[in-house]
This record gives C-alpha cells, structure tokens and sequence, in this order.
C-alpha cells in the first residue's frame, strides 16, 4: 500500500506561510528590514548561498540600500523557508529556479506551479515509500540482534 492509498482524506489547515512553520530564530515583531547577516542567522544559510541563491534567480529581487546593502524583508524569509522545505525534499535546483520564475511571472502560471509541485509531491511520496520498506528492513535486522544479544547473555548468565 502506498503513503497516497494509506493517507487519511482530511482537509488542510492553511500554514503560516507558504512554506509552513518556521523552526529557526523567531524574528523580531514590527521588523521587516534585514541584513545580510541577519538572514544568515535567522535561517541558518550562509551569506554566500543567499548570494547565490539571488544569482541563479531562486531569490526575488531583493532590495538595496543607497550604499548597495542587501536589505531581505519578511516575505523573502517566508520565501527562504519554503526554498529550504523544498530542498529538503530534494527538489532539484533548476526546478526550484523555474519555480520562482513561474512566481514572478504571476497569477496566470497557477496551472503550471501546480503540475509542477504535483510531480514533485509525487515523487517525496515514491522517495517516502522506499524509506519506509528500509526501515522495515532495519528493524527487522535490529530485531535480530537485540535477539541475538539477549540469547547470548541469557547463556552467559547460565555459564
């Protein structure tokens, strides 16, 4: 049985943002101004991923201050929160990039990001399924050594 046939149907609640609950630093309430550094710190990436990140077009445009300084708002955490849960998937990167492009693109894209977070999701469920039997297969060996340690201190006790 898969992870879909053995899913319950059950309606979603809406996250808190696009990408879900945040688990890194809460940010400070009433701030919607950060540096480069702060982002380093409230997501736990590195300056040069952020840099990057705005490189390849994963990041929107991010706005700058009279002397060139990166400044992130809220909304590019939420975004850098969902990029990190669709790492965390193993989304690949050019899919991601044409994720973002879709974005910008606007409202008239919905058909495509859907079909494309759909195949996605399809394949974390493939991925899921075969954690699943490996775990299986894990514990079944588990099982028999903790079976086999315990028979042998059983002996060891008699002896």
């Amino acid at each position: 049985m898969s992870v879909m046939e053995s899913a319950p149907v059950r309606t979603r609640e809406r996250p808190r943002n696009c990408a879900g609950l945040r688990v890194g630093p809460r940010r400070p309430d009433g701030r919607d101004q950060y540096t480069i550094s702060e982002v380093v710190e409230l997501t736990g990436l590195s300056a040069h991923t952020l840099r990057w990140y705005e490189r390849i077009g994963l990041m929107p445009h991010v706005d700058r201050t009279h002397t060139g300084q990166r400044r992130f708002t809220n909304r590019d955490l939420d975004w850098l929160d969902l990029v990190g849960k669709l790492r965390l998937t193993g989304m690949p990167v050019a899919d991601m990039v044409r994720y973002a492009e879709l974005v910008r693109e606007g409202p008239q894209t919905f058909p495509e990001r859907e079909e494309l977070l759909t195949a996605h999701r399809e394949d974390v469920r493939r991925r899921i399924d075969e954690l699943r039997s490996t775990l299986d297969v894990l514990d079944y060996k588990i099982d028999l050594y903790a079976d086999a340690r315990r028979a042998a201190e059983r002996e060891h006790e008699r002896g």
